[in-house]
């Protein structure tokens, strides 16, 4: 980068201009992706182009995948428009695309090509309904819905700085460039969550006072952060290019000057809206909640079930996996009380804790690559096709770790320059335990959701950025399964045990969600369910039930999804005997990539046939 380049740069972020700049009309390749663009198309071709129509809403998507590159190059110096009507340009591009989906005849198509135009419908059909809604951040082929724009897990607050410091690169001068025109055009992000933070509160849609005093204390220590550069400065102060240190100058003036005062009003409304806040934890007590959580559970479902249809079939398949875990409880000595009663017990044995503090943040990282090293040894008994991610386990950033899960992970780029990620909290070693650790790091990475994405990214762009909250989480759970089925626990009983648990979680989830939200459990009640009929750690579901607060819905999909999967497998083993390879069923899901549930039926369903022929 020049030094004169440097200087526009830094005298627009001073001046305040390009920080309210849409995607639209700022880069010479906005035209090429108008609505009006579409010529005469290849299936293929087509895909591709919504898929760029989409990314060019949700640049930091781009990025992720590393598909920011060549014609799509300036989508790296942008950043997702947060105020209403970057929203609503977004939604009316979801629009045109779904219309022009539904125009396509795909009769004539071979099935996988079909199955890419079938899921492209099902994303945006529900992002649209979604859109229609008076308030929330919608998820678009994710994994996330969030009633309320900013709050404790929520925000550009905590993404951003995560964002920069571990997926924007910083390769070259140009990277540099891009580094500062996204640090620009942050404050007018922040303020655009603002300004829809100000309508929802208007209209009476304000979080619960717990969920805000989390977010109060996280959003102070990411200004506090920021006050000083910080985060968002460290990427640039960390780099080996000079470029980057030239920056870094201006970097922290953008930051200190612009940033800061920005996620000062995004604090003075959290601050607003603390004062007008009620306790009660579920959508049912906010102005359209029940129509907000219906919509919530088919996003993150992908099916029509109701409320209490899911709530029954949480407790049903919990009770199926308590009684399995009972006769494991008394052959190693656990004989007396319920099932949680006995967990809990279980969870103080001095045995399987880690040691406290950094010493046993070692441990644990130490024992989560024990566990990658054993698993990728036995794929090849579980594929016929078979990937080698990059992978690496980080901690989850300390500021992040209060209001964040126990875990999570997902696939790296599709150009492979950024690695699939296991995102371990690690605020306090008592969240893990050495059997319950085992099957958390299968989910998370292989066969879960860092496996999985290998393959989705194999695909179509646009299947590699939609995703679906029931087969993700639902294929992670299977990951589980493989592995207890590969011999996880043949020498460490008490690790199934751990697995069935974290099954037995997740039918927990589907109760709680739907009772928070639809029968208006209190969240005392909802931590209570977890820790006395389950045995889960009082510490771990405080922050989960917390979570499902601020997603509804989202919770349910796991169990729904991994139950979907073995019901798939059920039918294909009952329709081919002893043709059944599970090698072969495997790959057919997995192949078929992420995918609302009825598709994977279709996939199921196809693998059948051809077996049979």
């Amino acid at each position: 980068m020049t030094t004169s380049s440097f200087e526009l740069t830094r005298r627009q972020a001073l001046a305040g201009l390009g920080a309210t700049t849409a995607l639209a009309g700022c880069t010479p390749h906005a035209e090429a992706l108008s609505a009006n663009s579409f010529p005469a198309m290849s299936p293929e071709d087509e895909l591709d182009h919504i898929a760029y129509r989409l990314l060019f809403h949700e640049p930091e998507r781009a990025t992720s995948l590393g598909v920011d590159t060549g014609d799509y190059a300036e989508l790296r110096g942008k950043l997702e428009q947060q105020s209403q009507a970057g929203q609503d340009a977004y939604a009316t591009t979801l629009r045109e695309d779904l219309e022009r989906v539904r125009a396509r005849d795909t009769s004539g198509l071979d099935a996988d090509t079909r199955t890419n135009y079938e899921v492209v419908e099902s994303a945006y059909a529900t992002a649209v309904d979604g859109f229609a809604l008076p308030y929330g951040d919608i998820p678009v082929g994710s994994w996330r819905v969030a009633p309320y724009v900013v709050i404790q897990n929520v925000g550009t607050y905590l993404d951003m700085p995560r964002f920069m410091d571990s997926t924007h690169p910083l390769g070259d001068t140009q990277d540099v460039e891009y580094y500062l025109s996204r640090l620009v055009q942050l404050p007018s992000v922040l303020d655009g969550e603002r300004e829809r933070m100000i309508a929802a509160r208007e209209m009476g849609v304000v979080p619960p006072d717990f969920l805000l005093d989390k977010a109060i204390a996280q959003m102070e220590t990411t200004l506090a952060d920021a006050r000083e550069g910080g985060a968002l400065l460290d990427p640039l102060l960390k780099s080996d290019l000079q470029a980057a240190t030239t920056a870094s100058r201006q970097a922290k003036q953008i930051i200190t000057e612009r940033v800061a005062p920005a996620l000062e009003r995004q604090l003075a409304e959290l601050l607003v809206e603390r004062r007008a806040a009620g306790s009660d934890p579920g959508m049912w007590s906010q102005p359209h909640g029940e129509e907000w959580y219906a919509w919530s559970l088919r996003s993150s479902t992908t099916t029509t079930l109701t409320p209490d249809e899911i709530h029954q079939q949480g407790l049903e398949e919990l009770a199926a996996l308590h009684a399995r875990m009972d006769p494991i409880l008394r052959e190693i000595g656990y004989t007396t009380g319920t099932v949680g009663e006995r967990m809990q017990a279980l969870s103080e044995d001095p045995r399987y804790k880690f040691a406290e503090g950094d010493p046993g943040r070692k441990e644990i990282m130490d024992f989560i690559q024990e566990q990658v090293d054993w698993i990728k040894a036995q794929m090849p008994r579980a594929f016929n096709t078979l990937v080698d991610p990059n992978l690496e386990v980080r901690r989850i950033p300390p500021a992040e770790e209060p209001g964040a899960p126990g875990a999570y992970g997902g696939a790296g780029s599709k150009d492979g320059s950024i690695p699939g990620r296991f995102w371990i909290n690690l605020r306090t070693t008592n969240l893990h335990r050495k059997y319950d650790l085992p099957d958390l790091t299968f989910h998370e990475t292989i066969p879960g959701h860092v496996w999985e994405g290998e393959f989705s990214n194999r695909l179509p762009l646009i299947r590699s950025i939609l995703a679906f909250n029931a087969f993700s989480e639902g294929w992670a759970l299977y990951g589980e399964q493989l592995a207890d089925e590969l011999g996880a626990y043949d020498e460490f009983k008490v690790g199934q045990l751990g697995y069935l648990q974290s099954l037995a979680f997740r039918a927990c989830r589907m109760v709680v969600d739907t009772g928070l939200h639809s029968k208006r459990w209190s969240r005392e009640r909802a931590r209570n369910f977890f820790v006395e009929r389950n045995g889960s750690k009082a510490e771990e579901v405080a922050s989960e039930v917390d979570r499902y607060c601020s997603w509804p819905g989202q919770a349910t999909g796991y169990k729904l999804g991994h139950s979907e999967i073995l019901r798939q497998r059920g039918l294909a083993e009952a329709a081919l005997g002893e043709a059944y390879d599970l090698k072969a069923f495997n790959d057919a899901v997995i192949l078929g990539g992420n995918a609302p549930l009825d598709v994977l039926a279709k996939n199921v369903a196809r693998y059948i046939d051809s077996a049979q022929a």
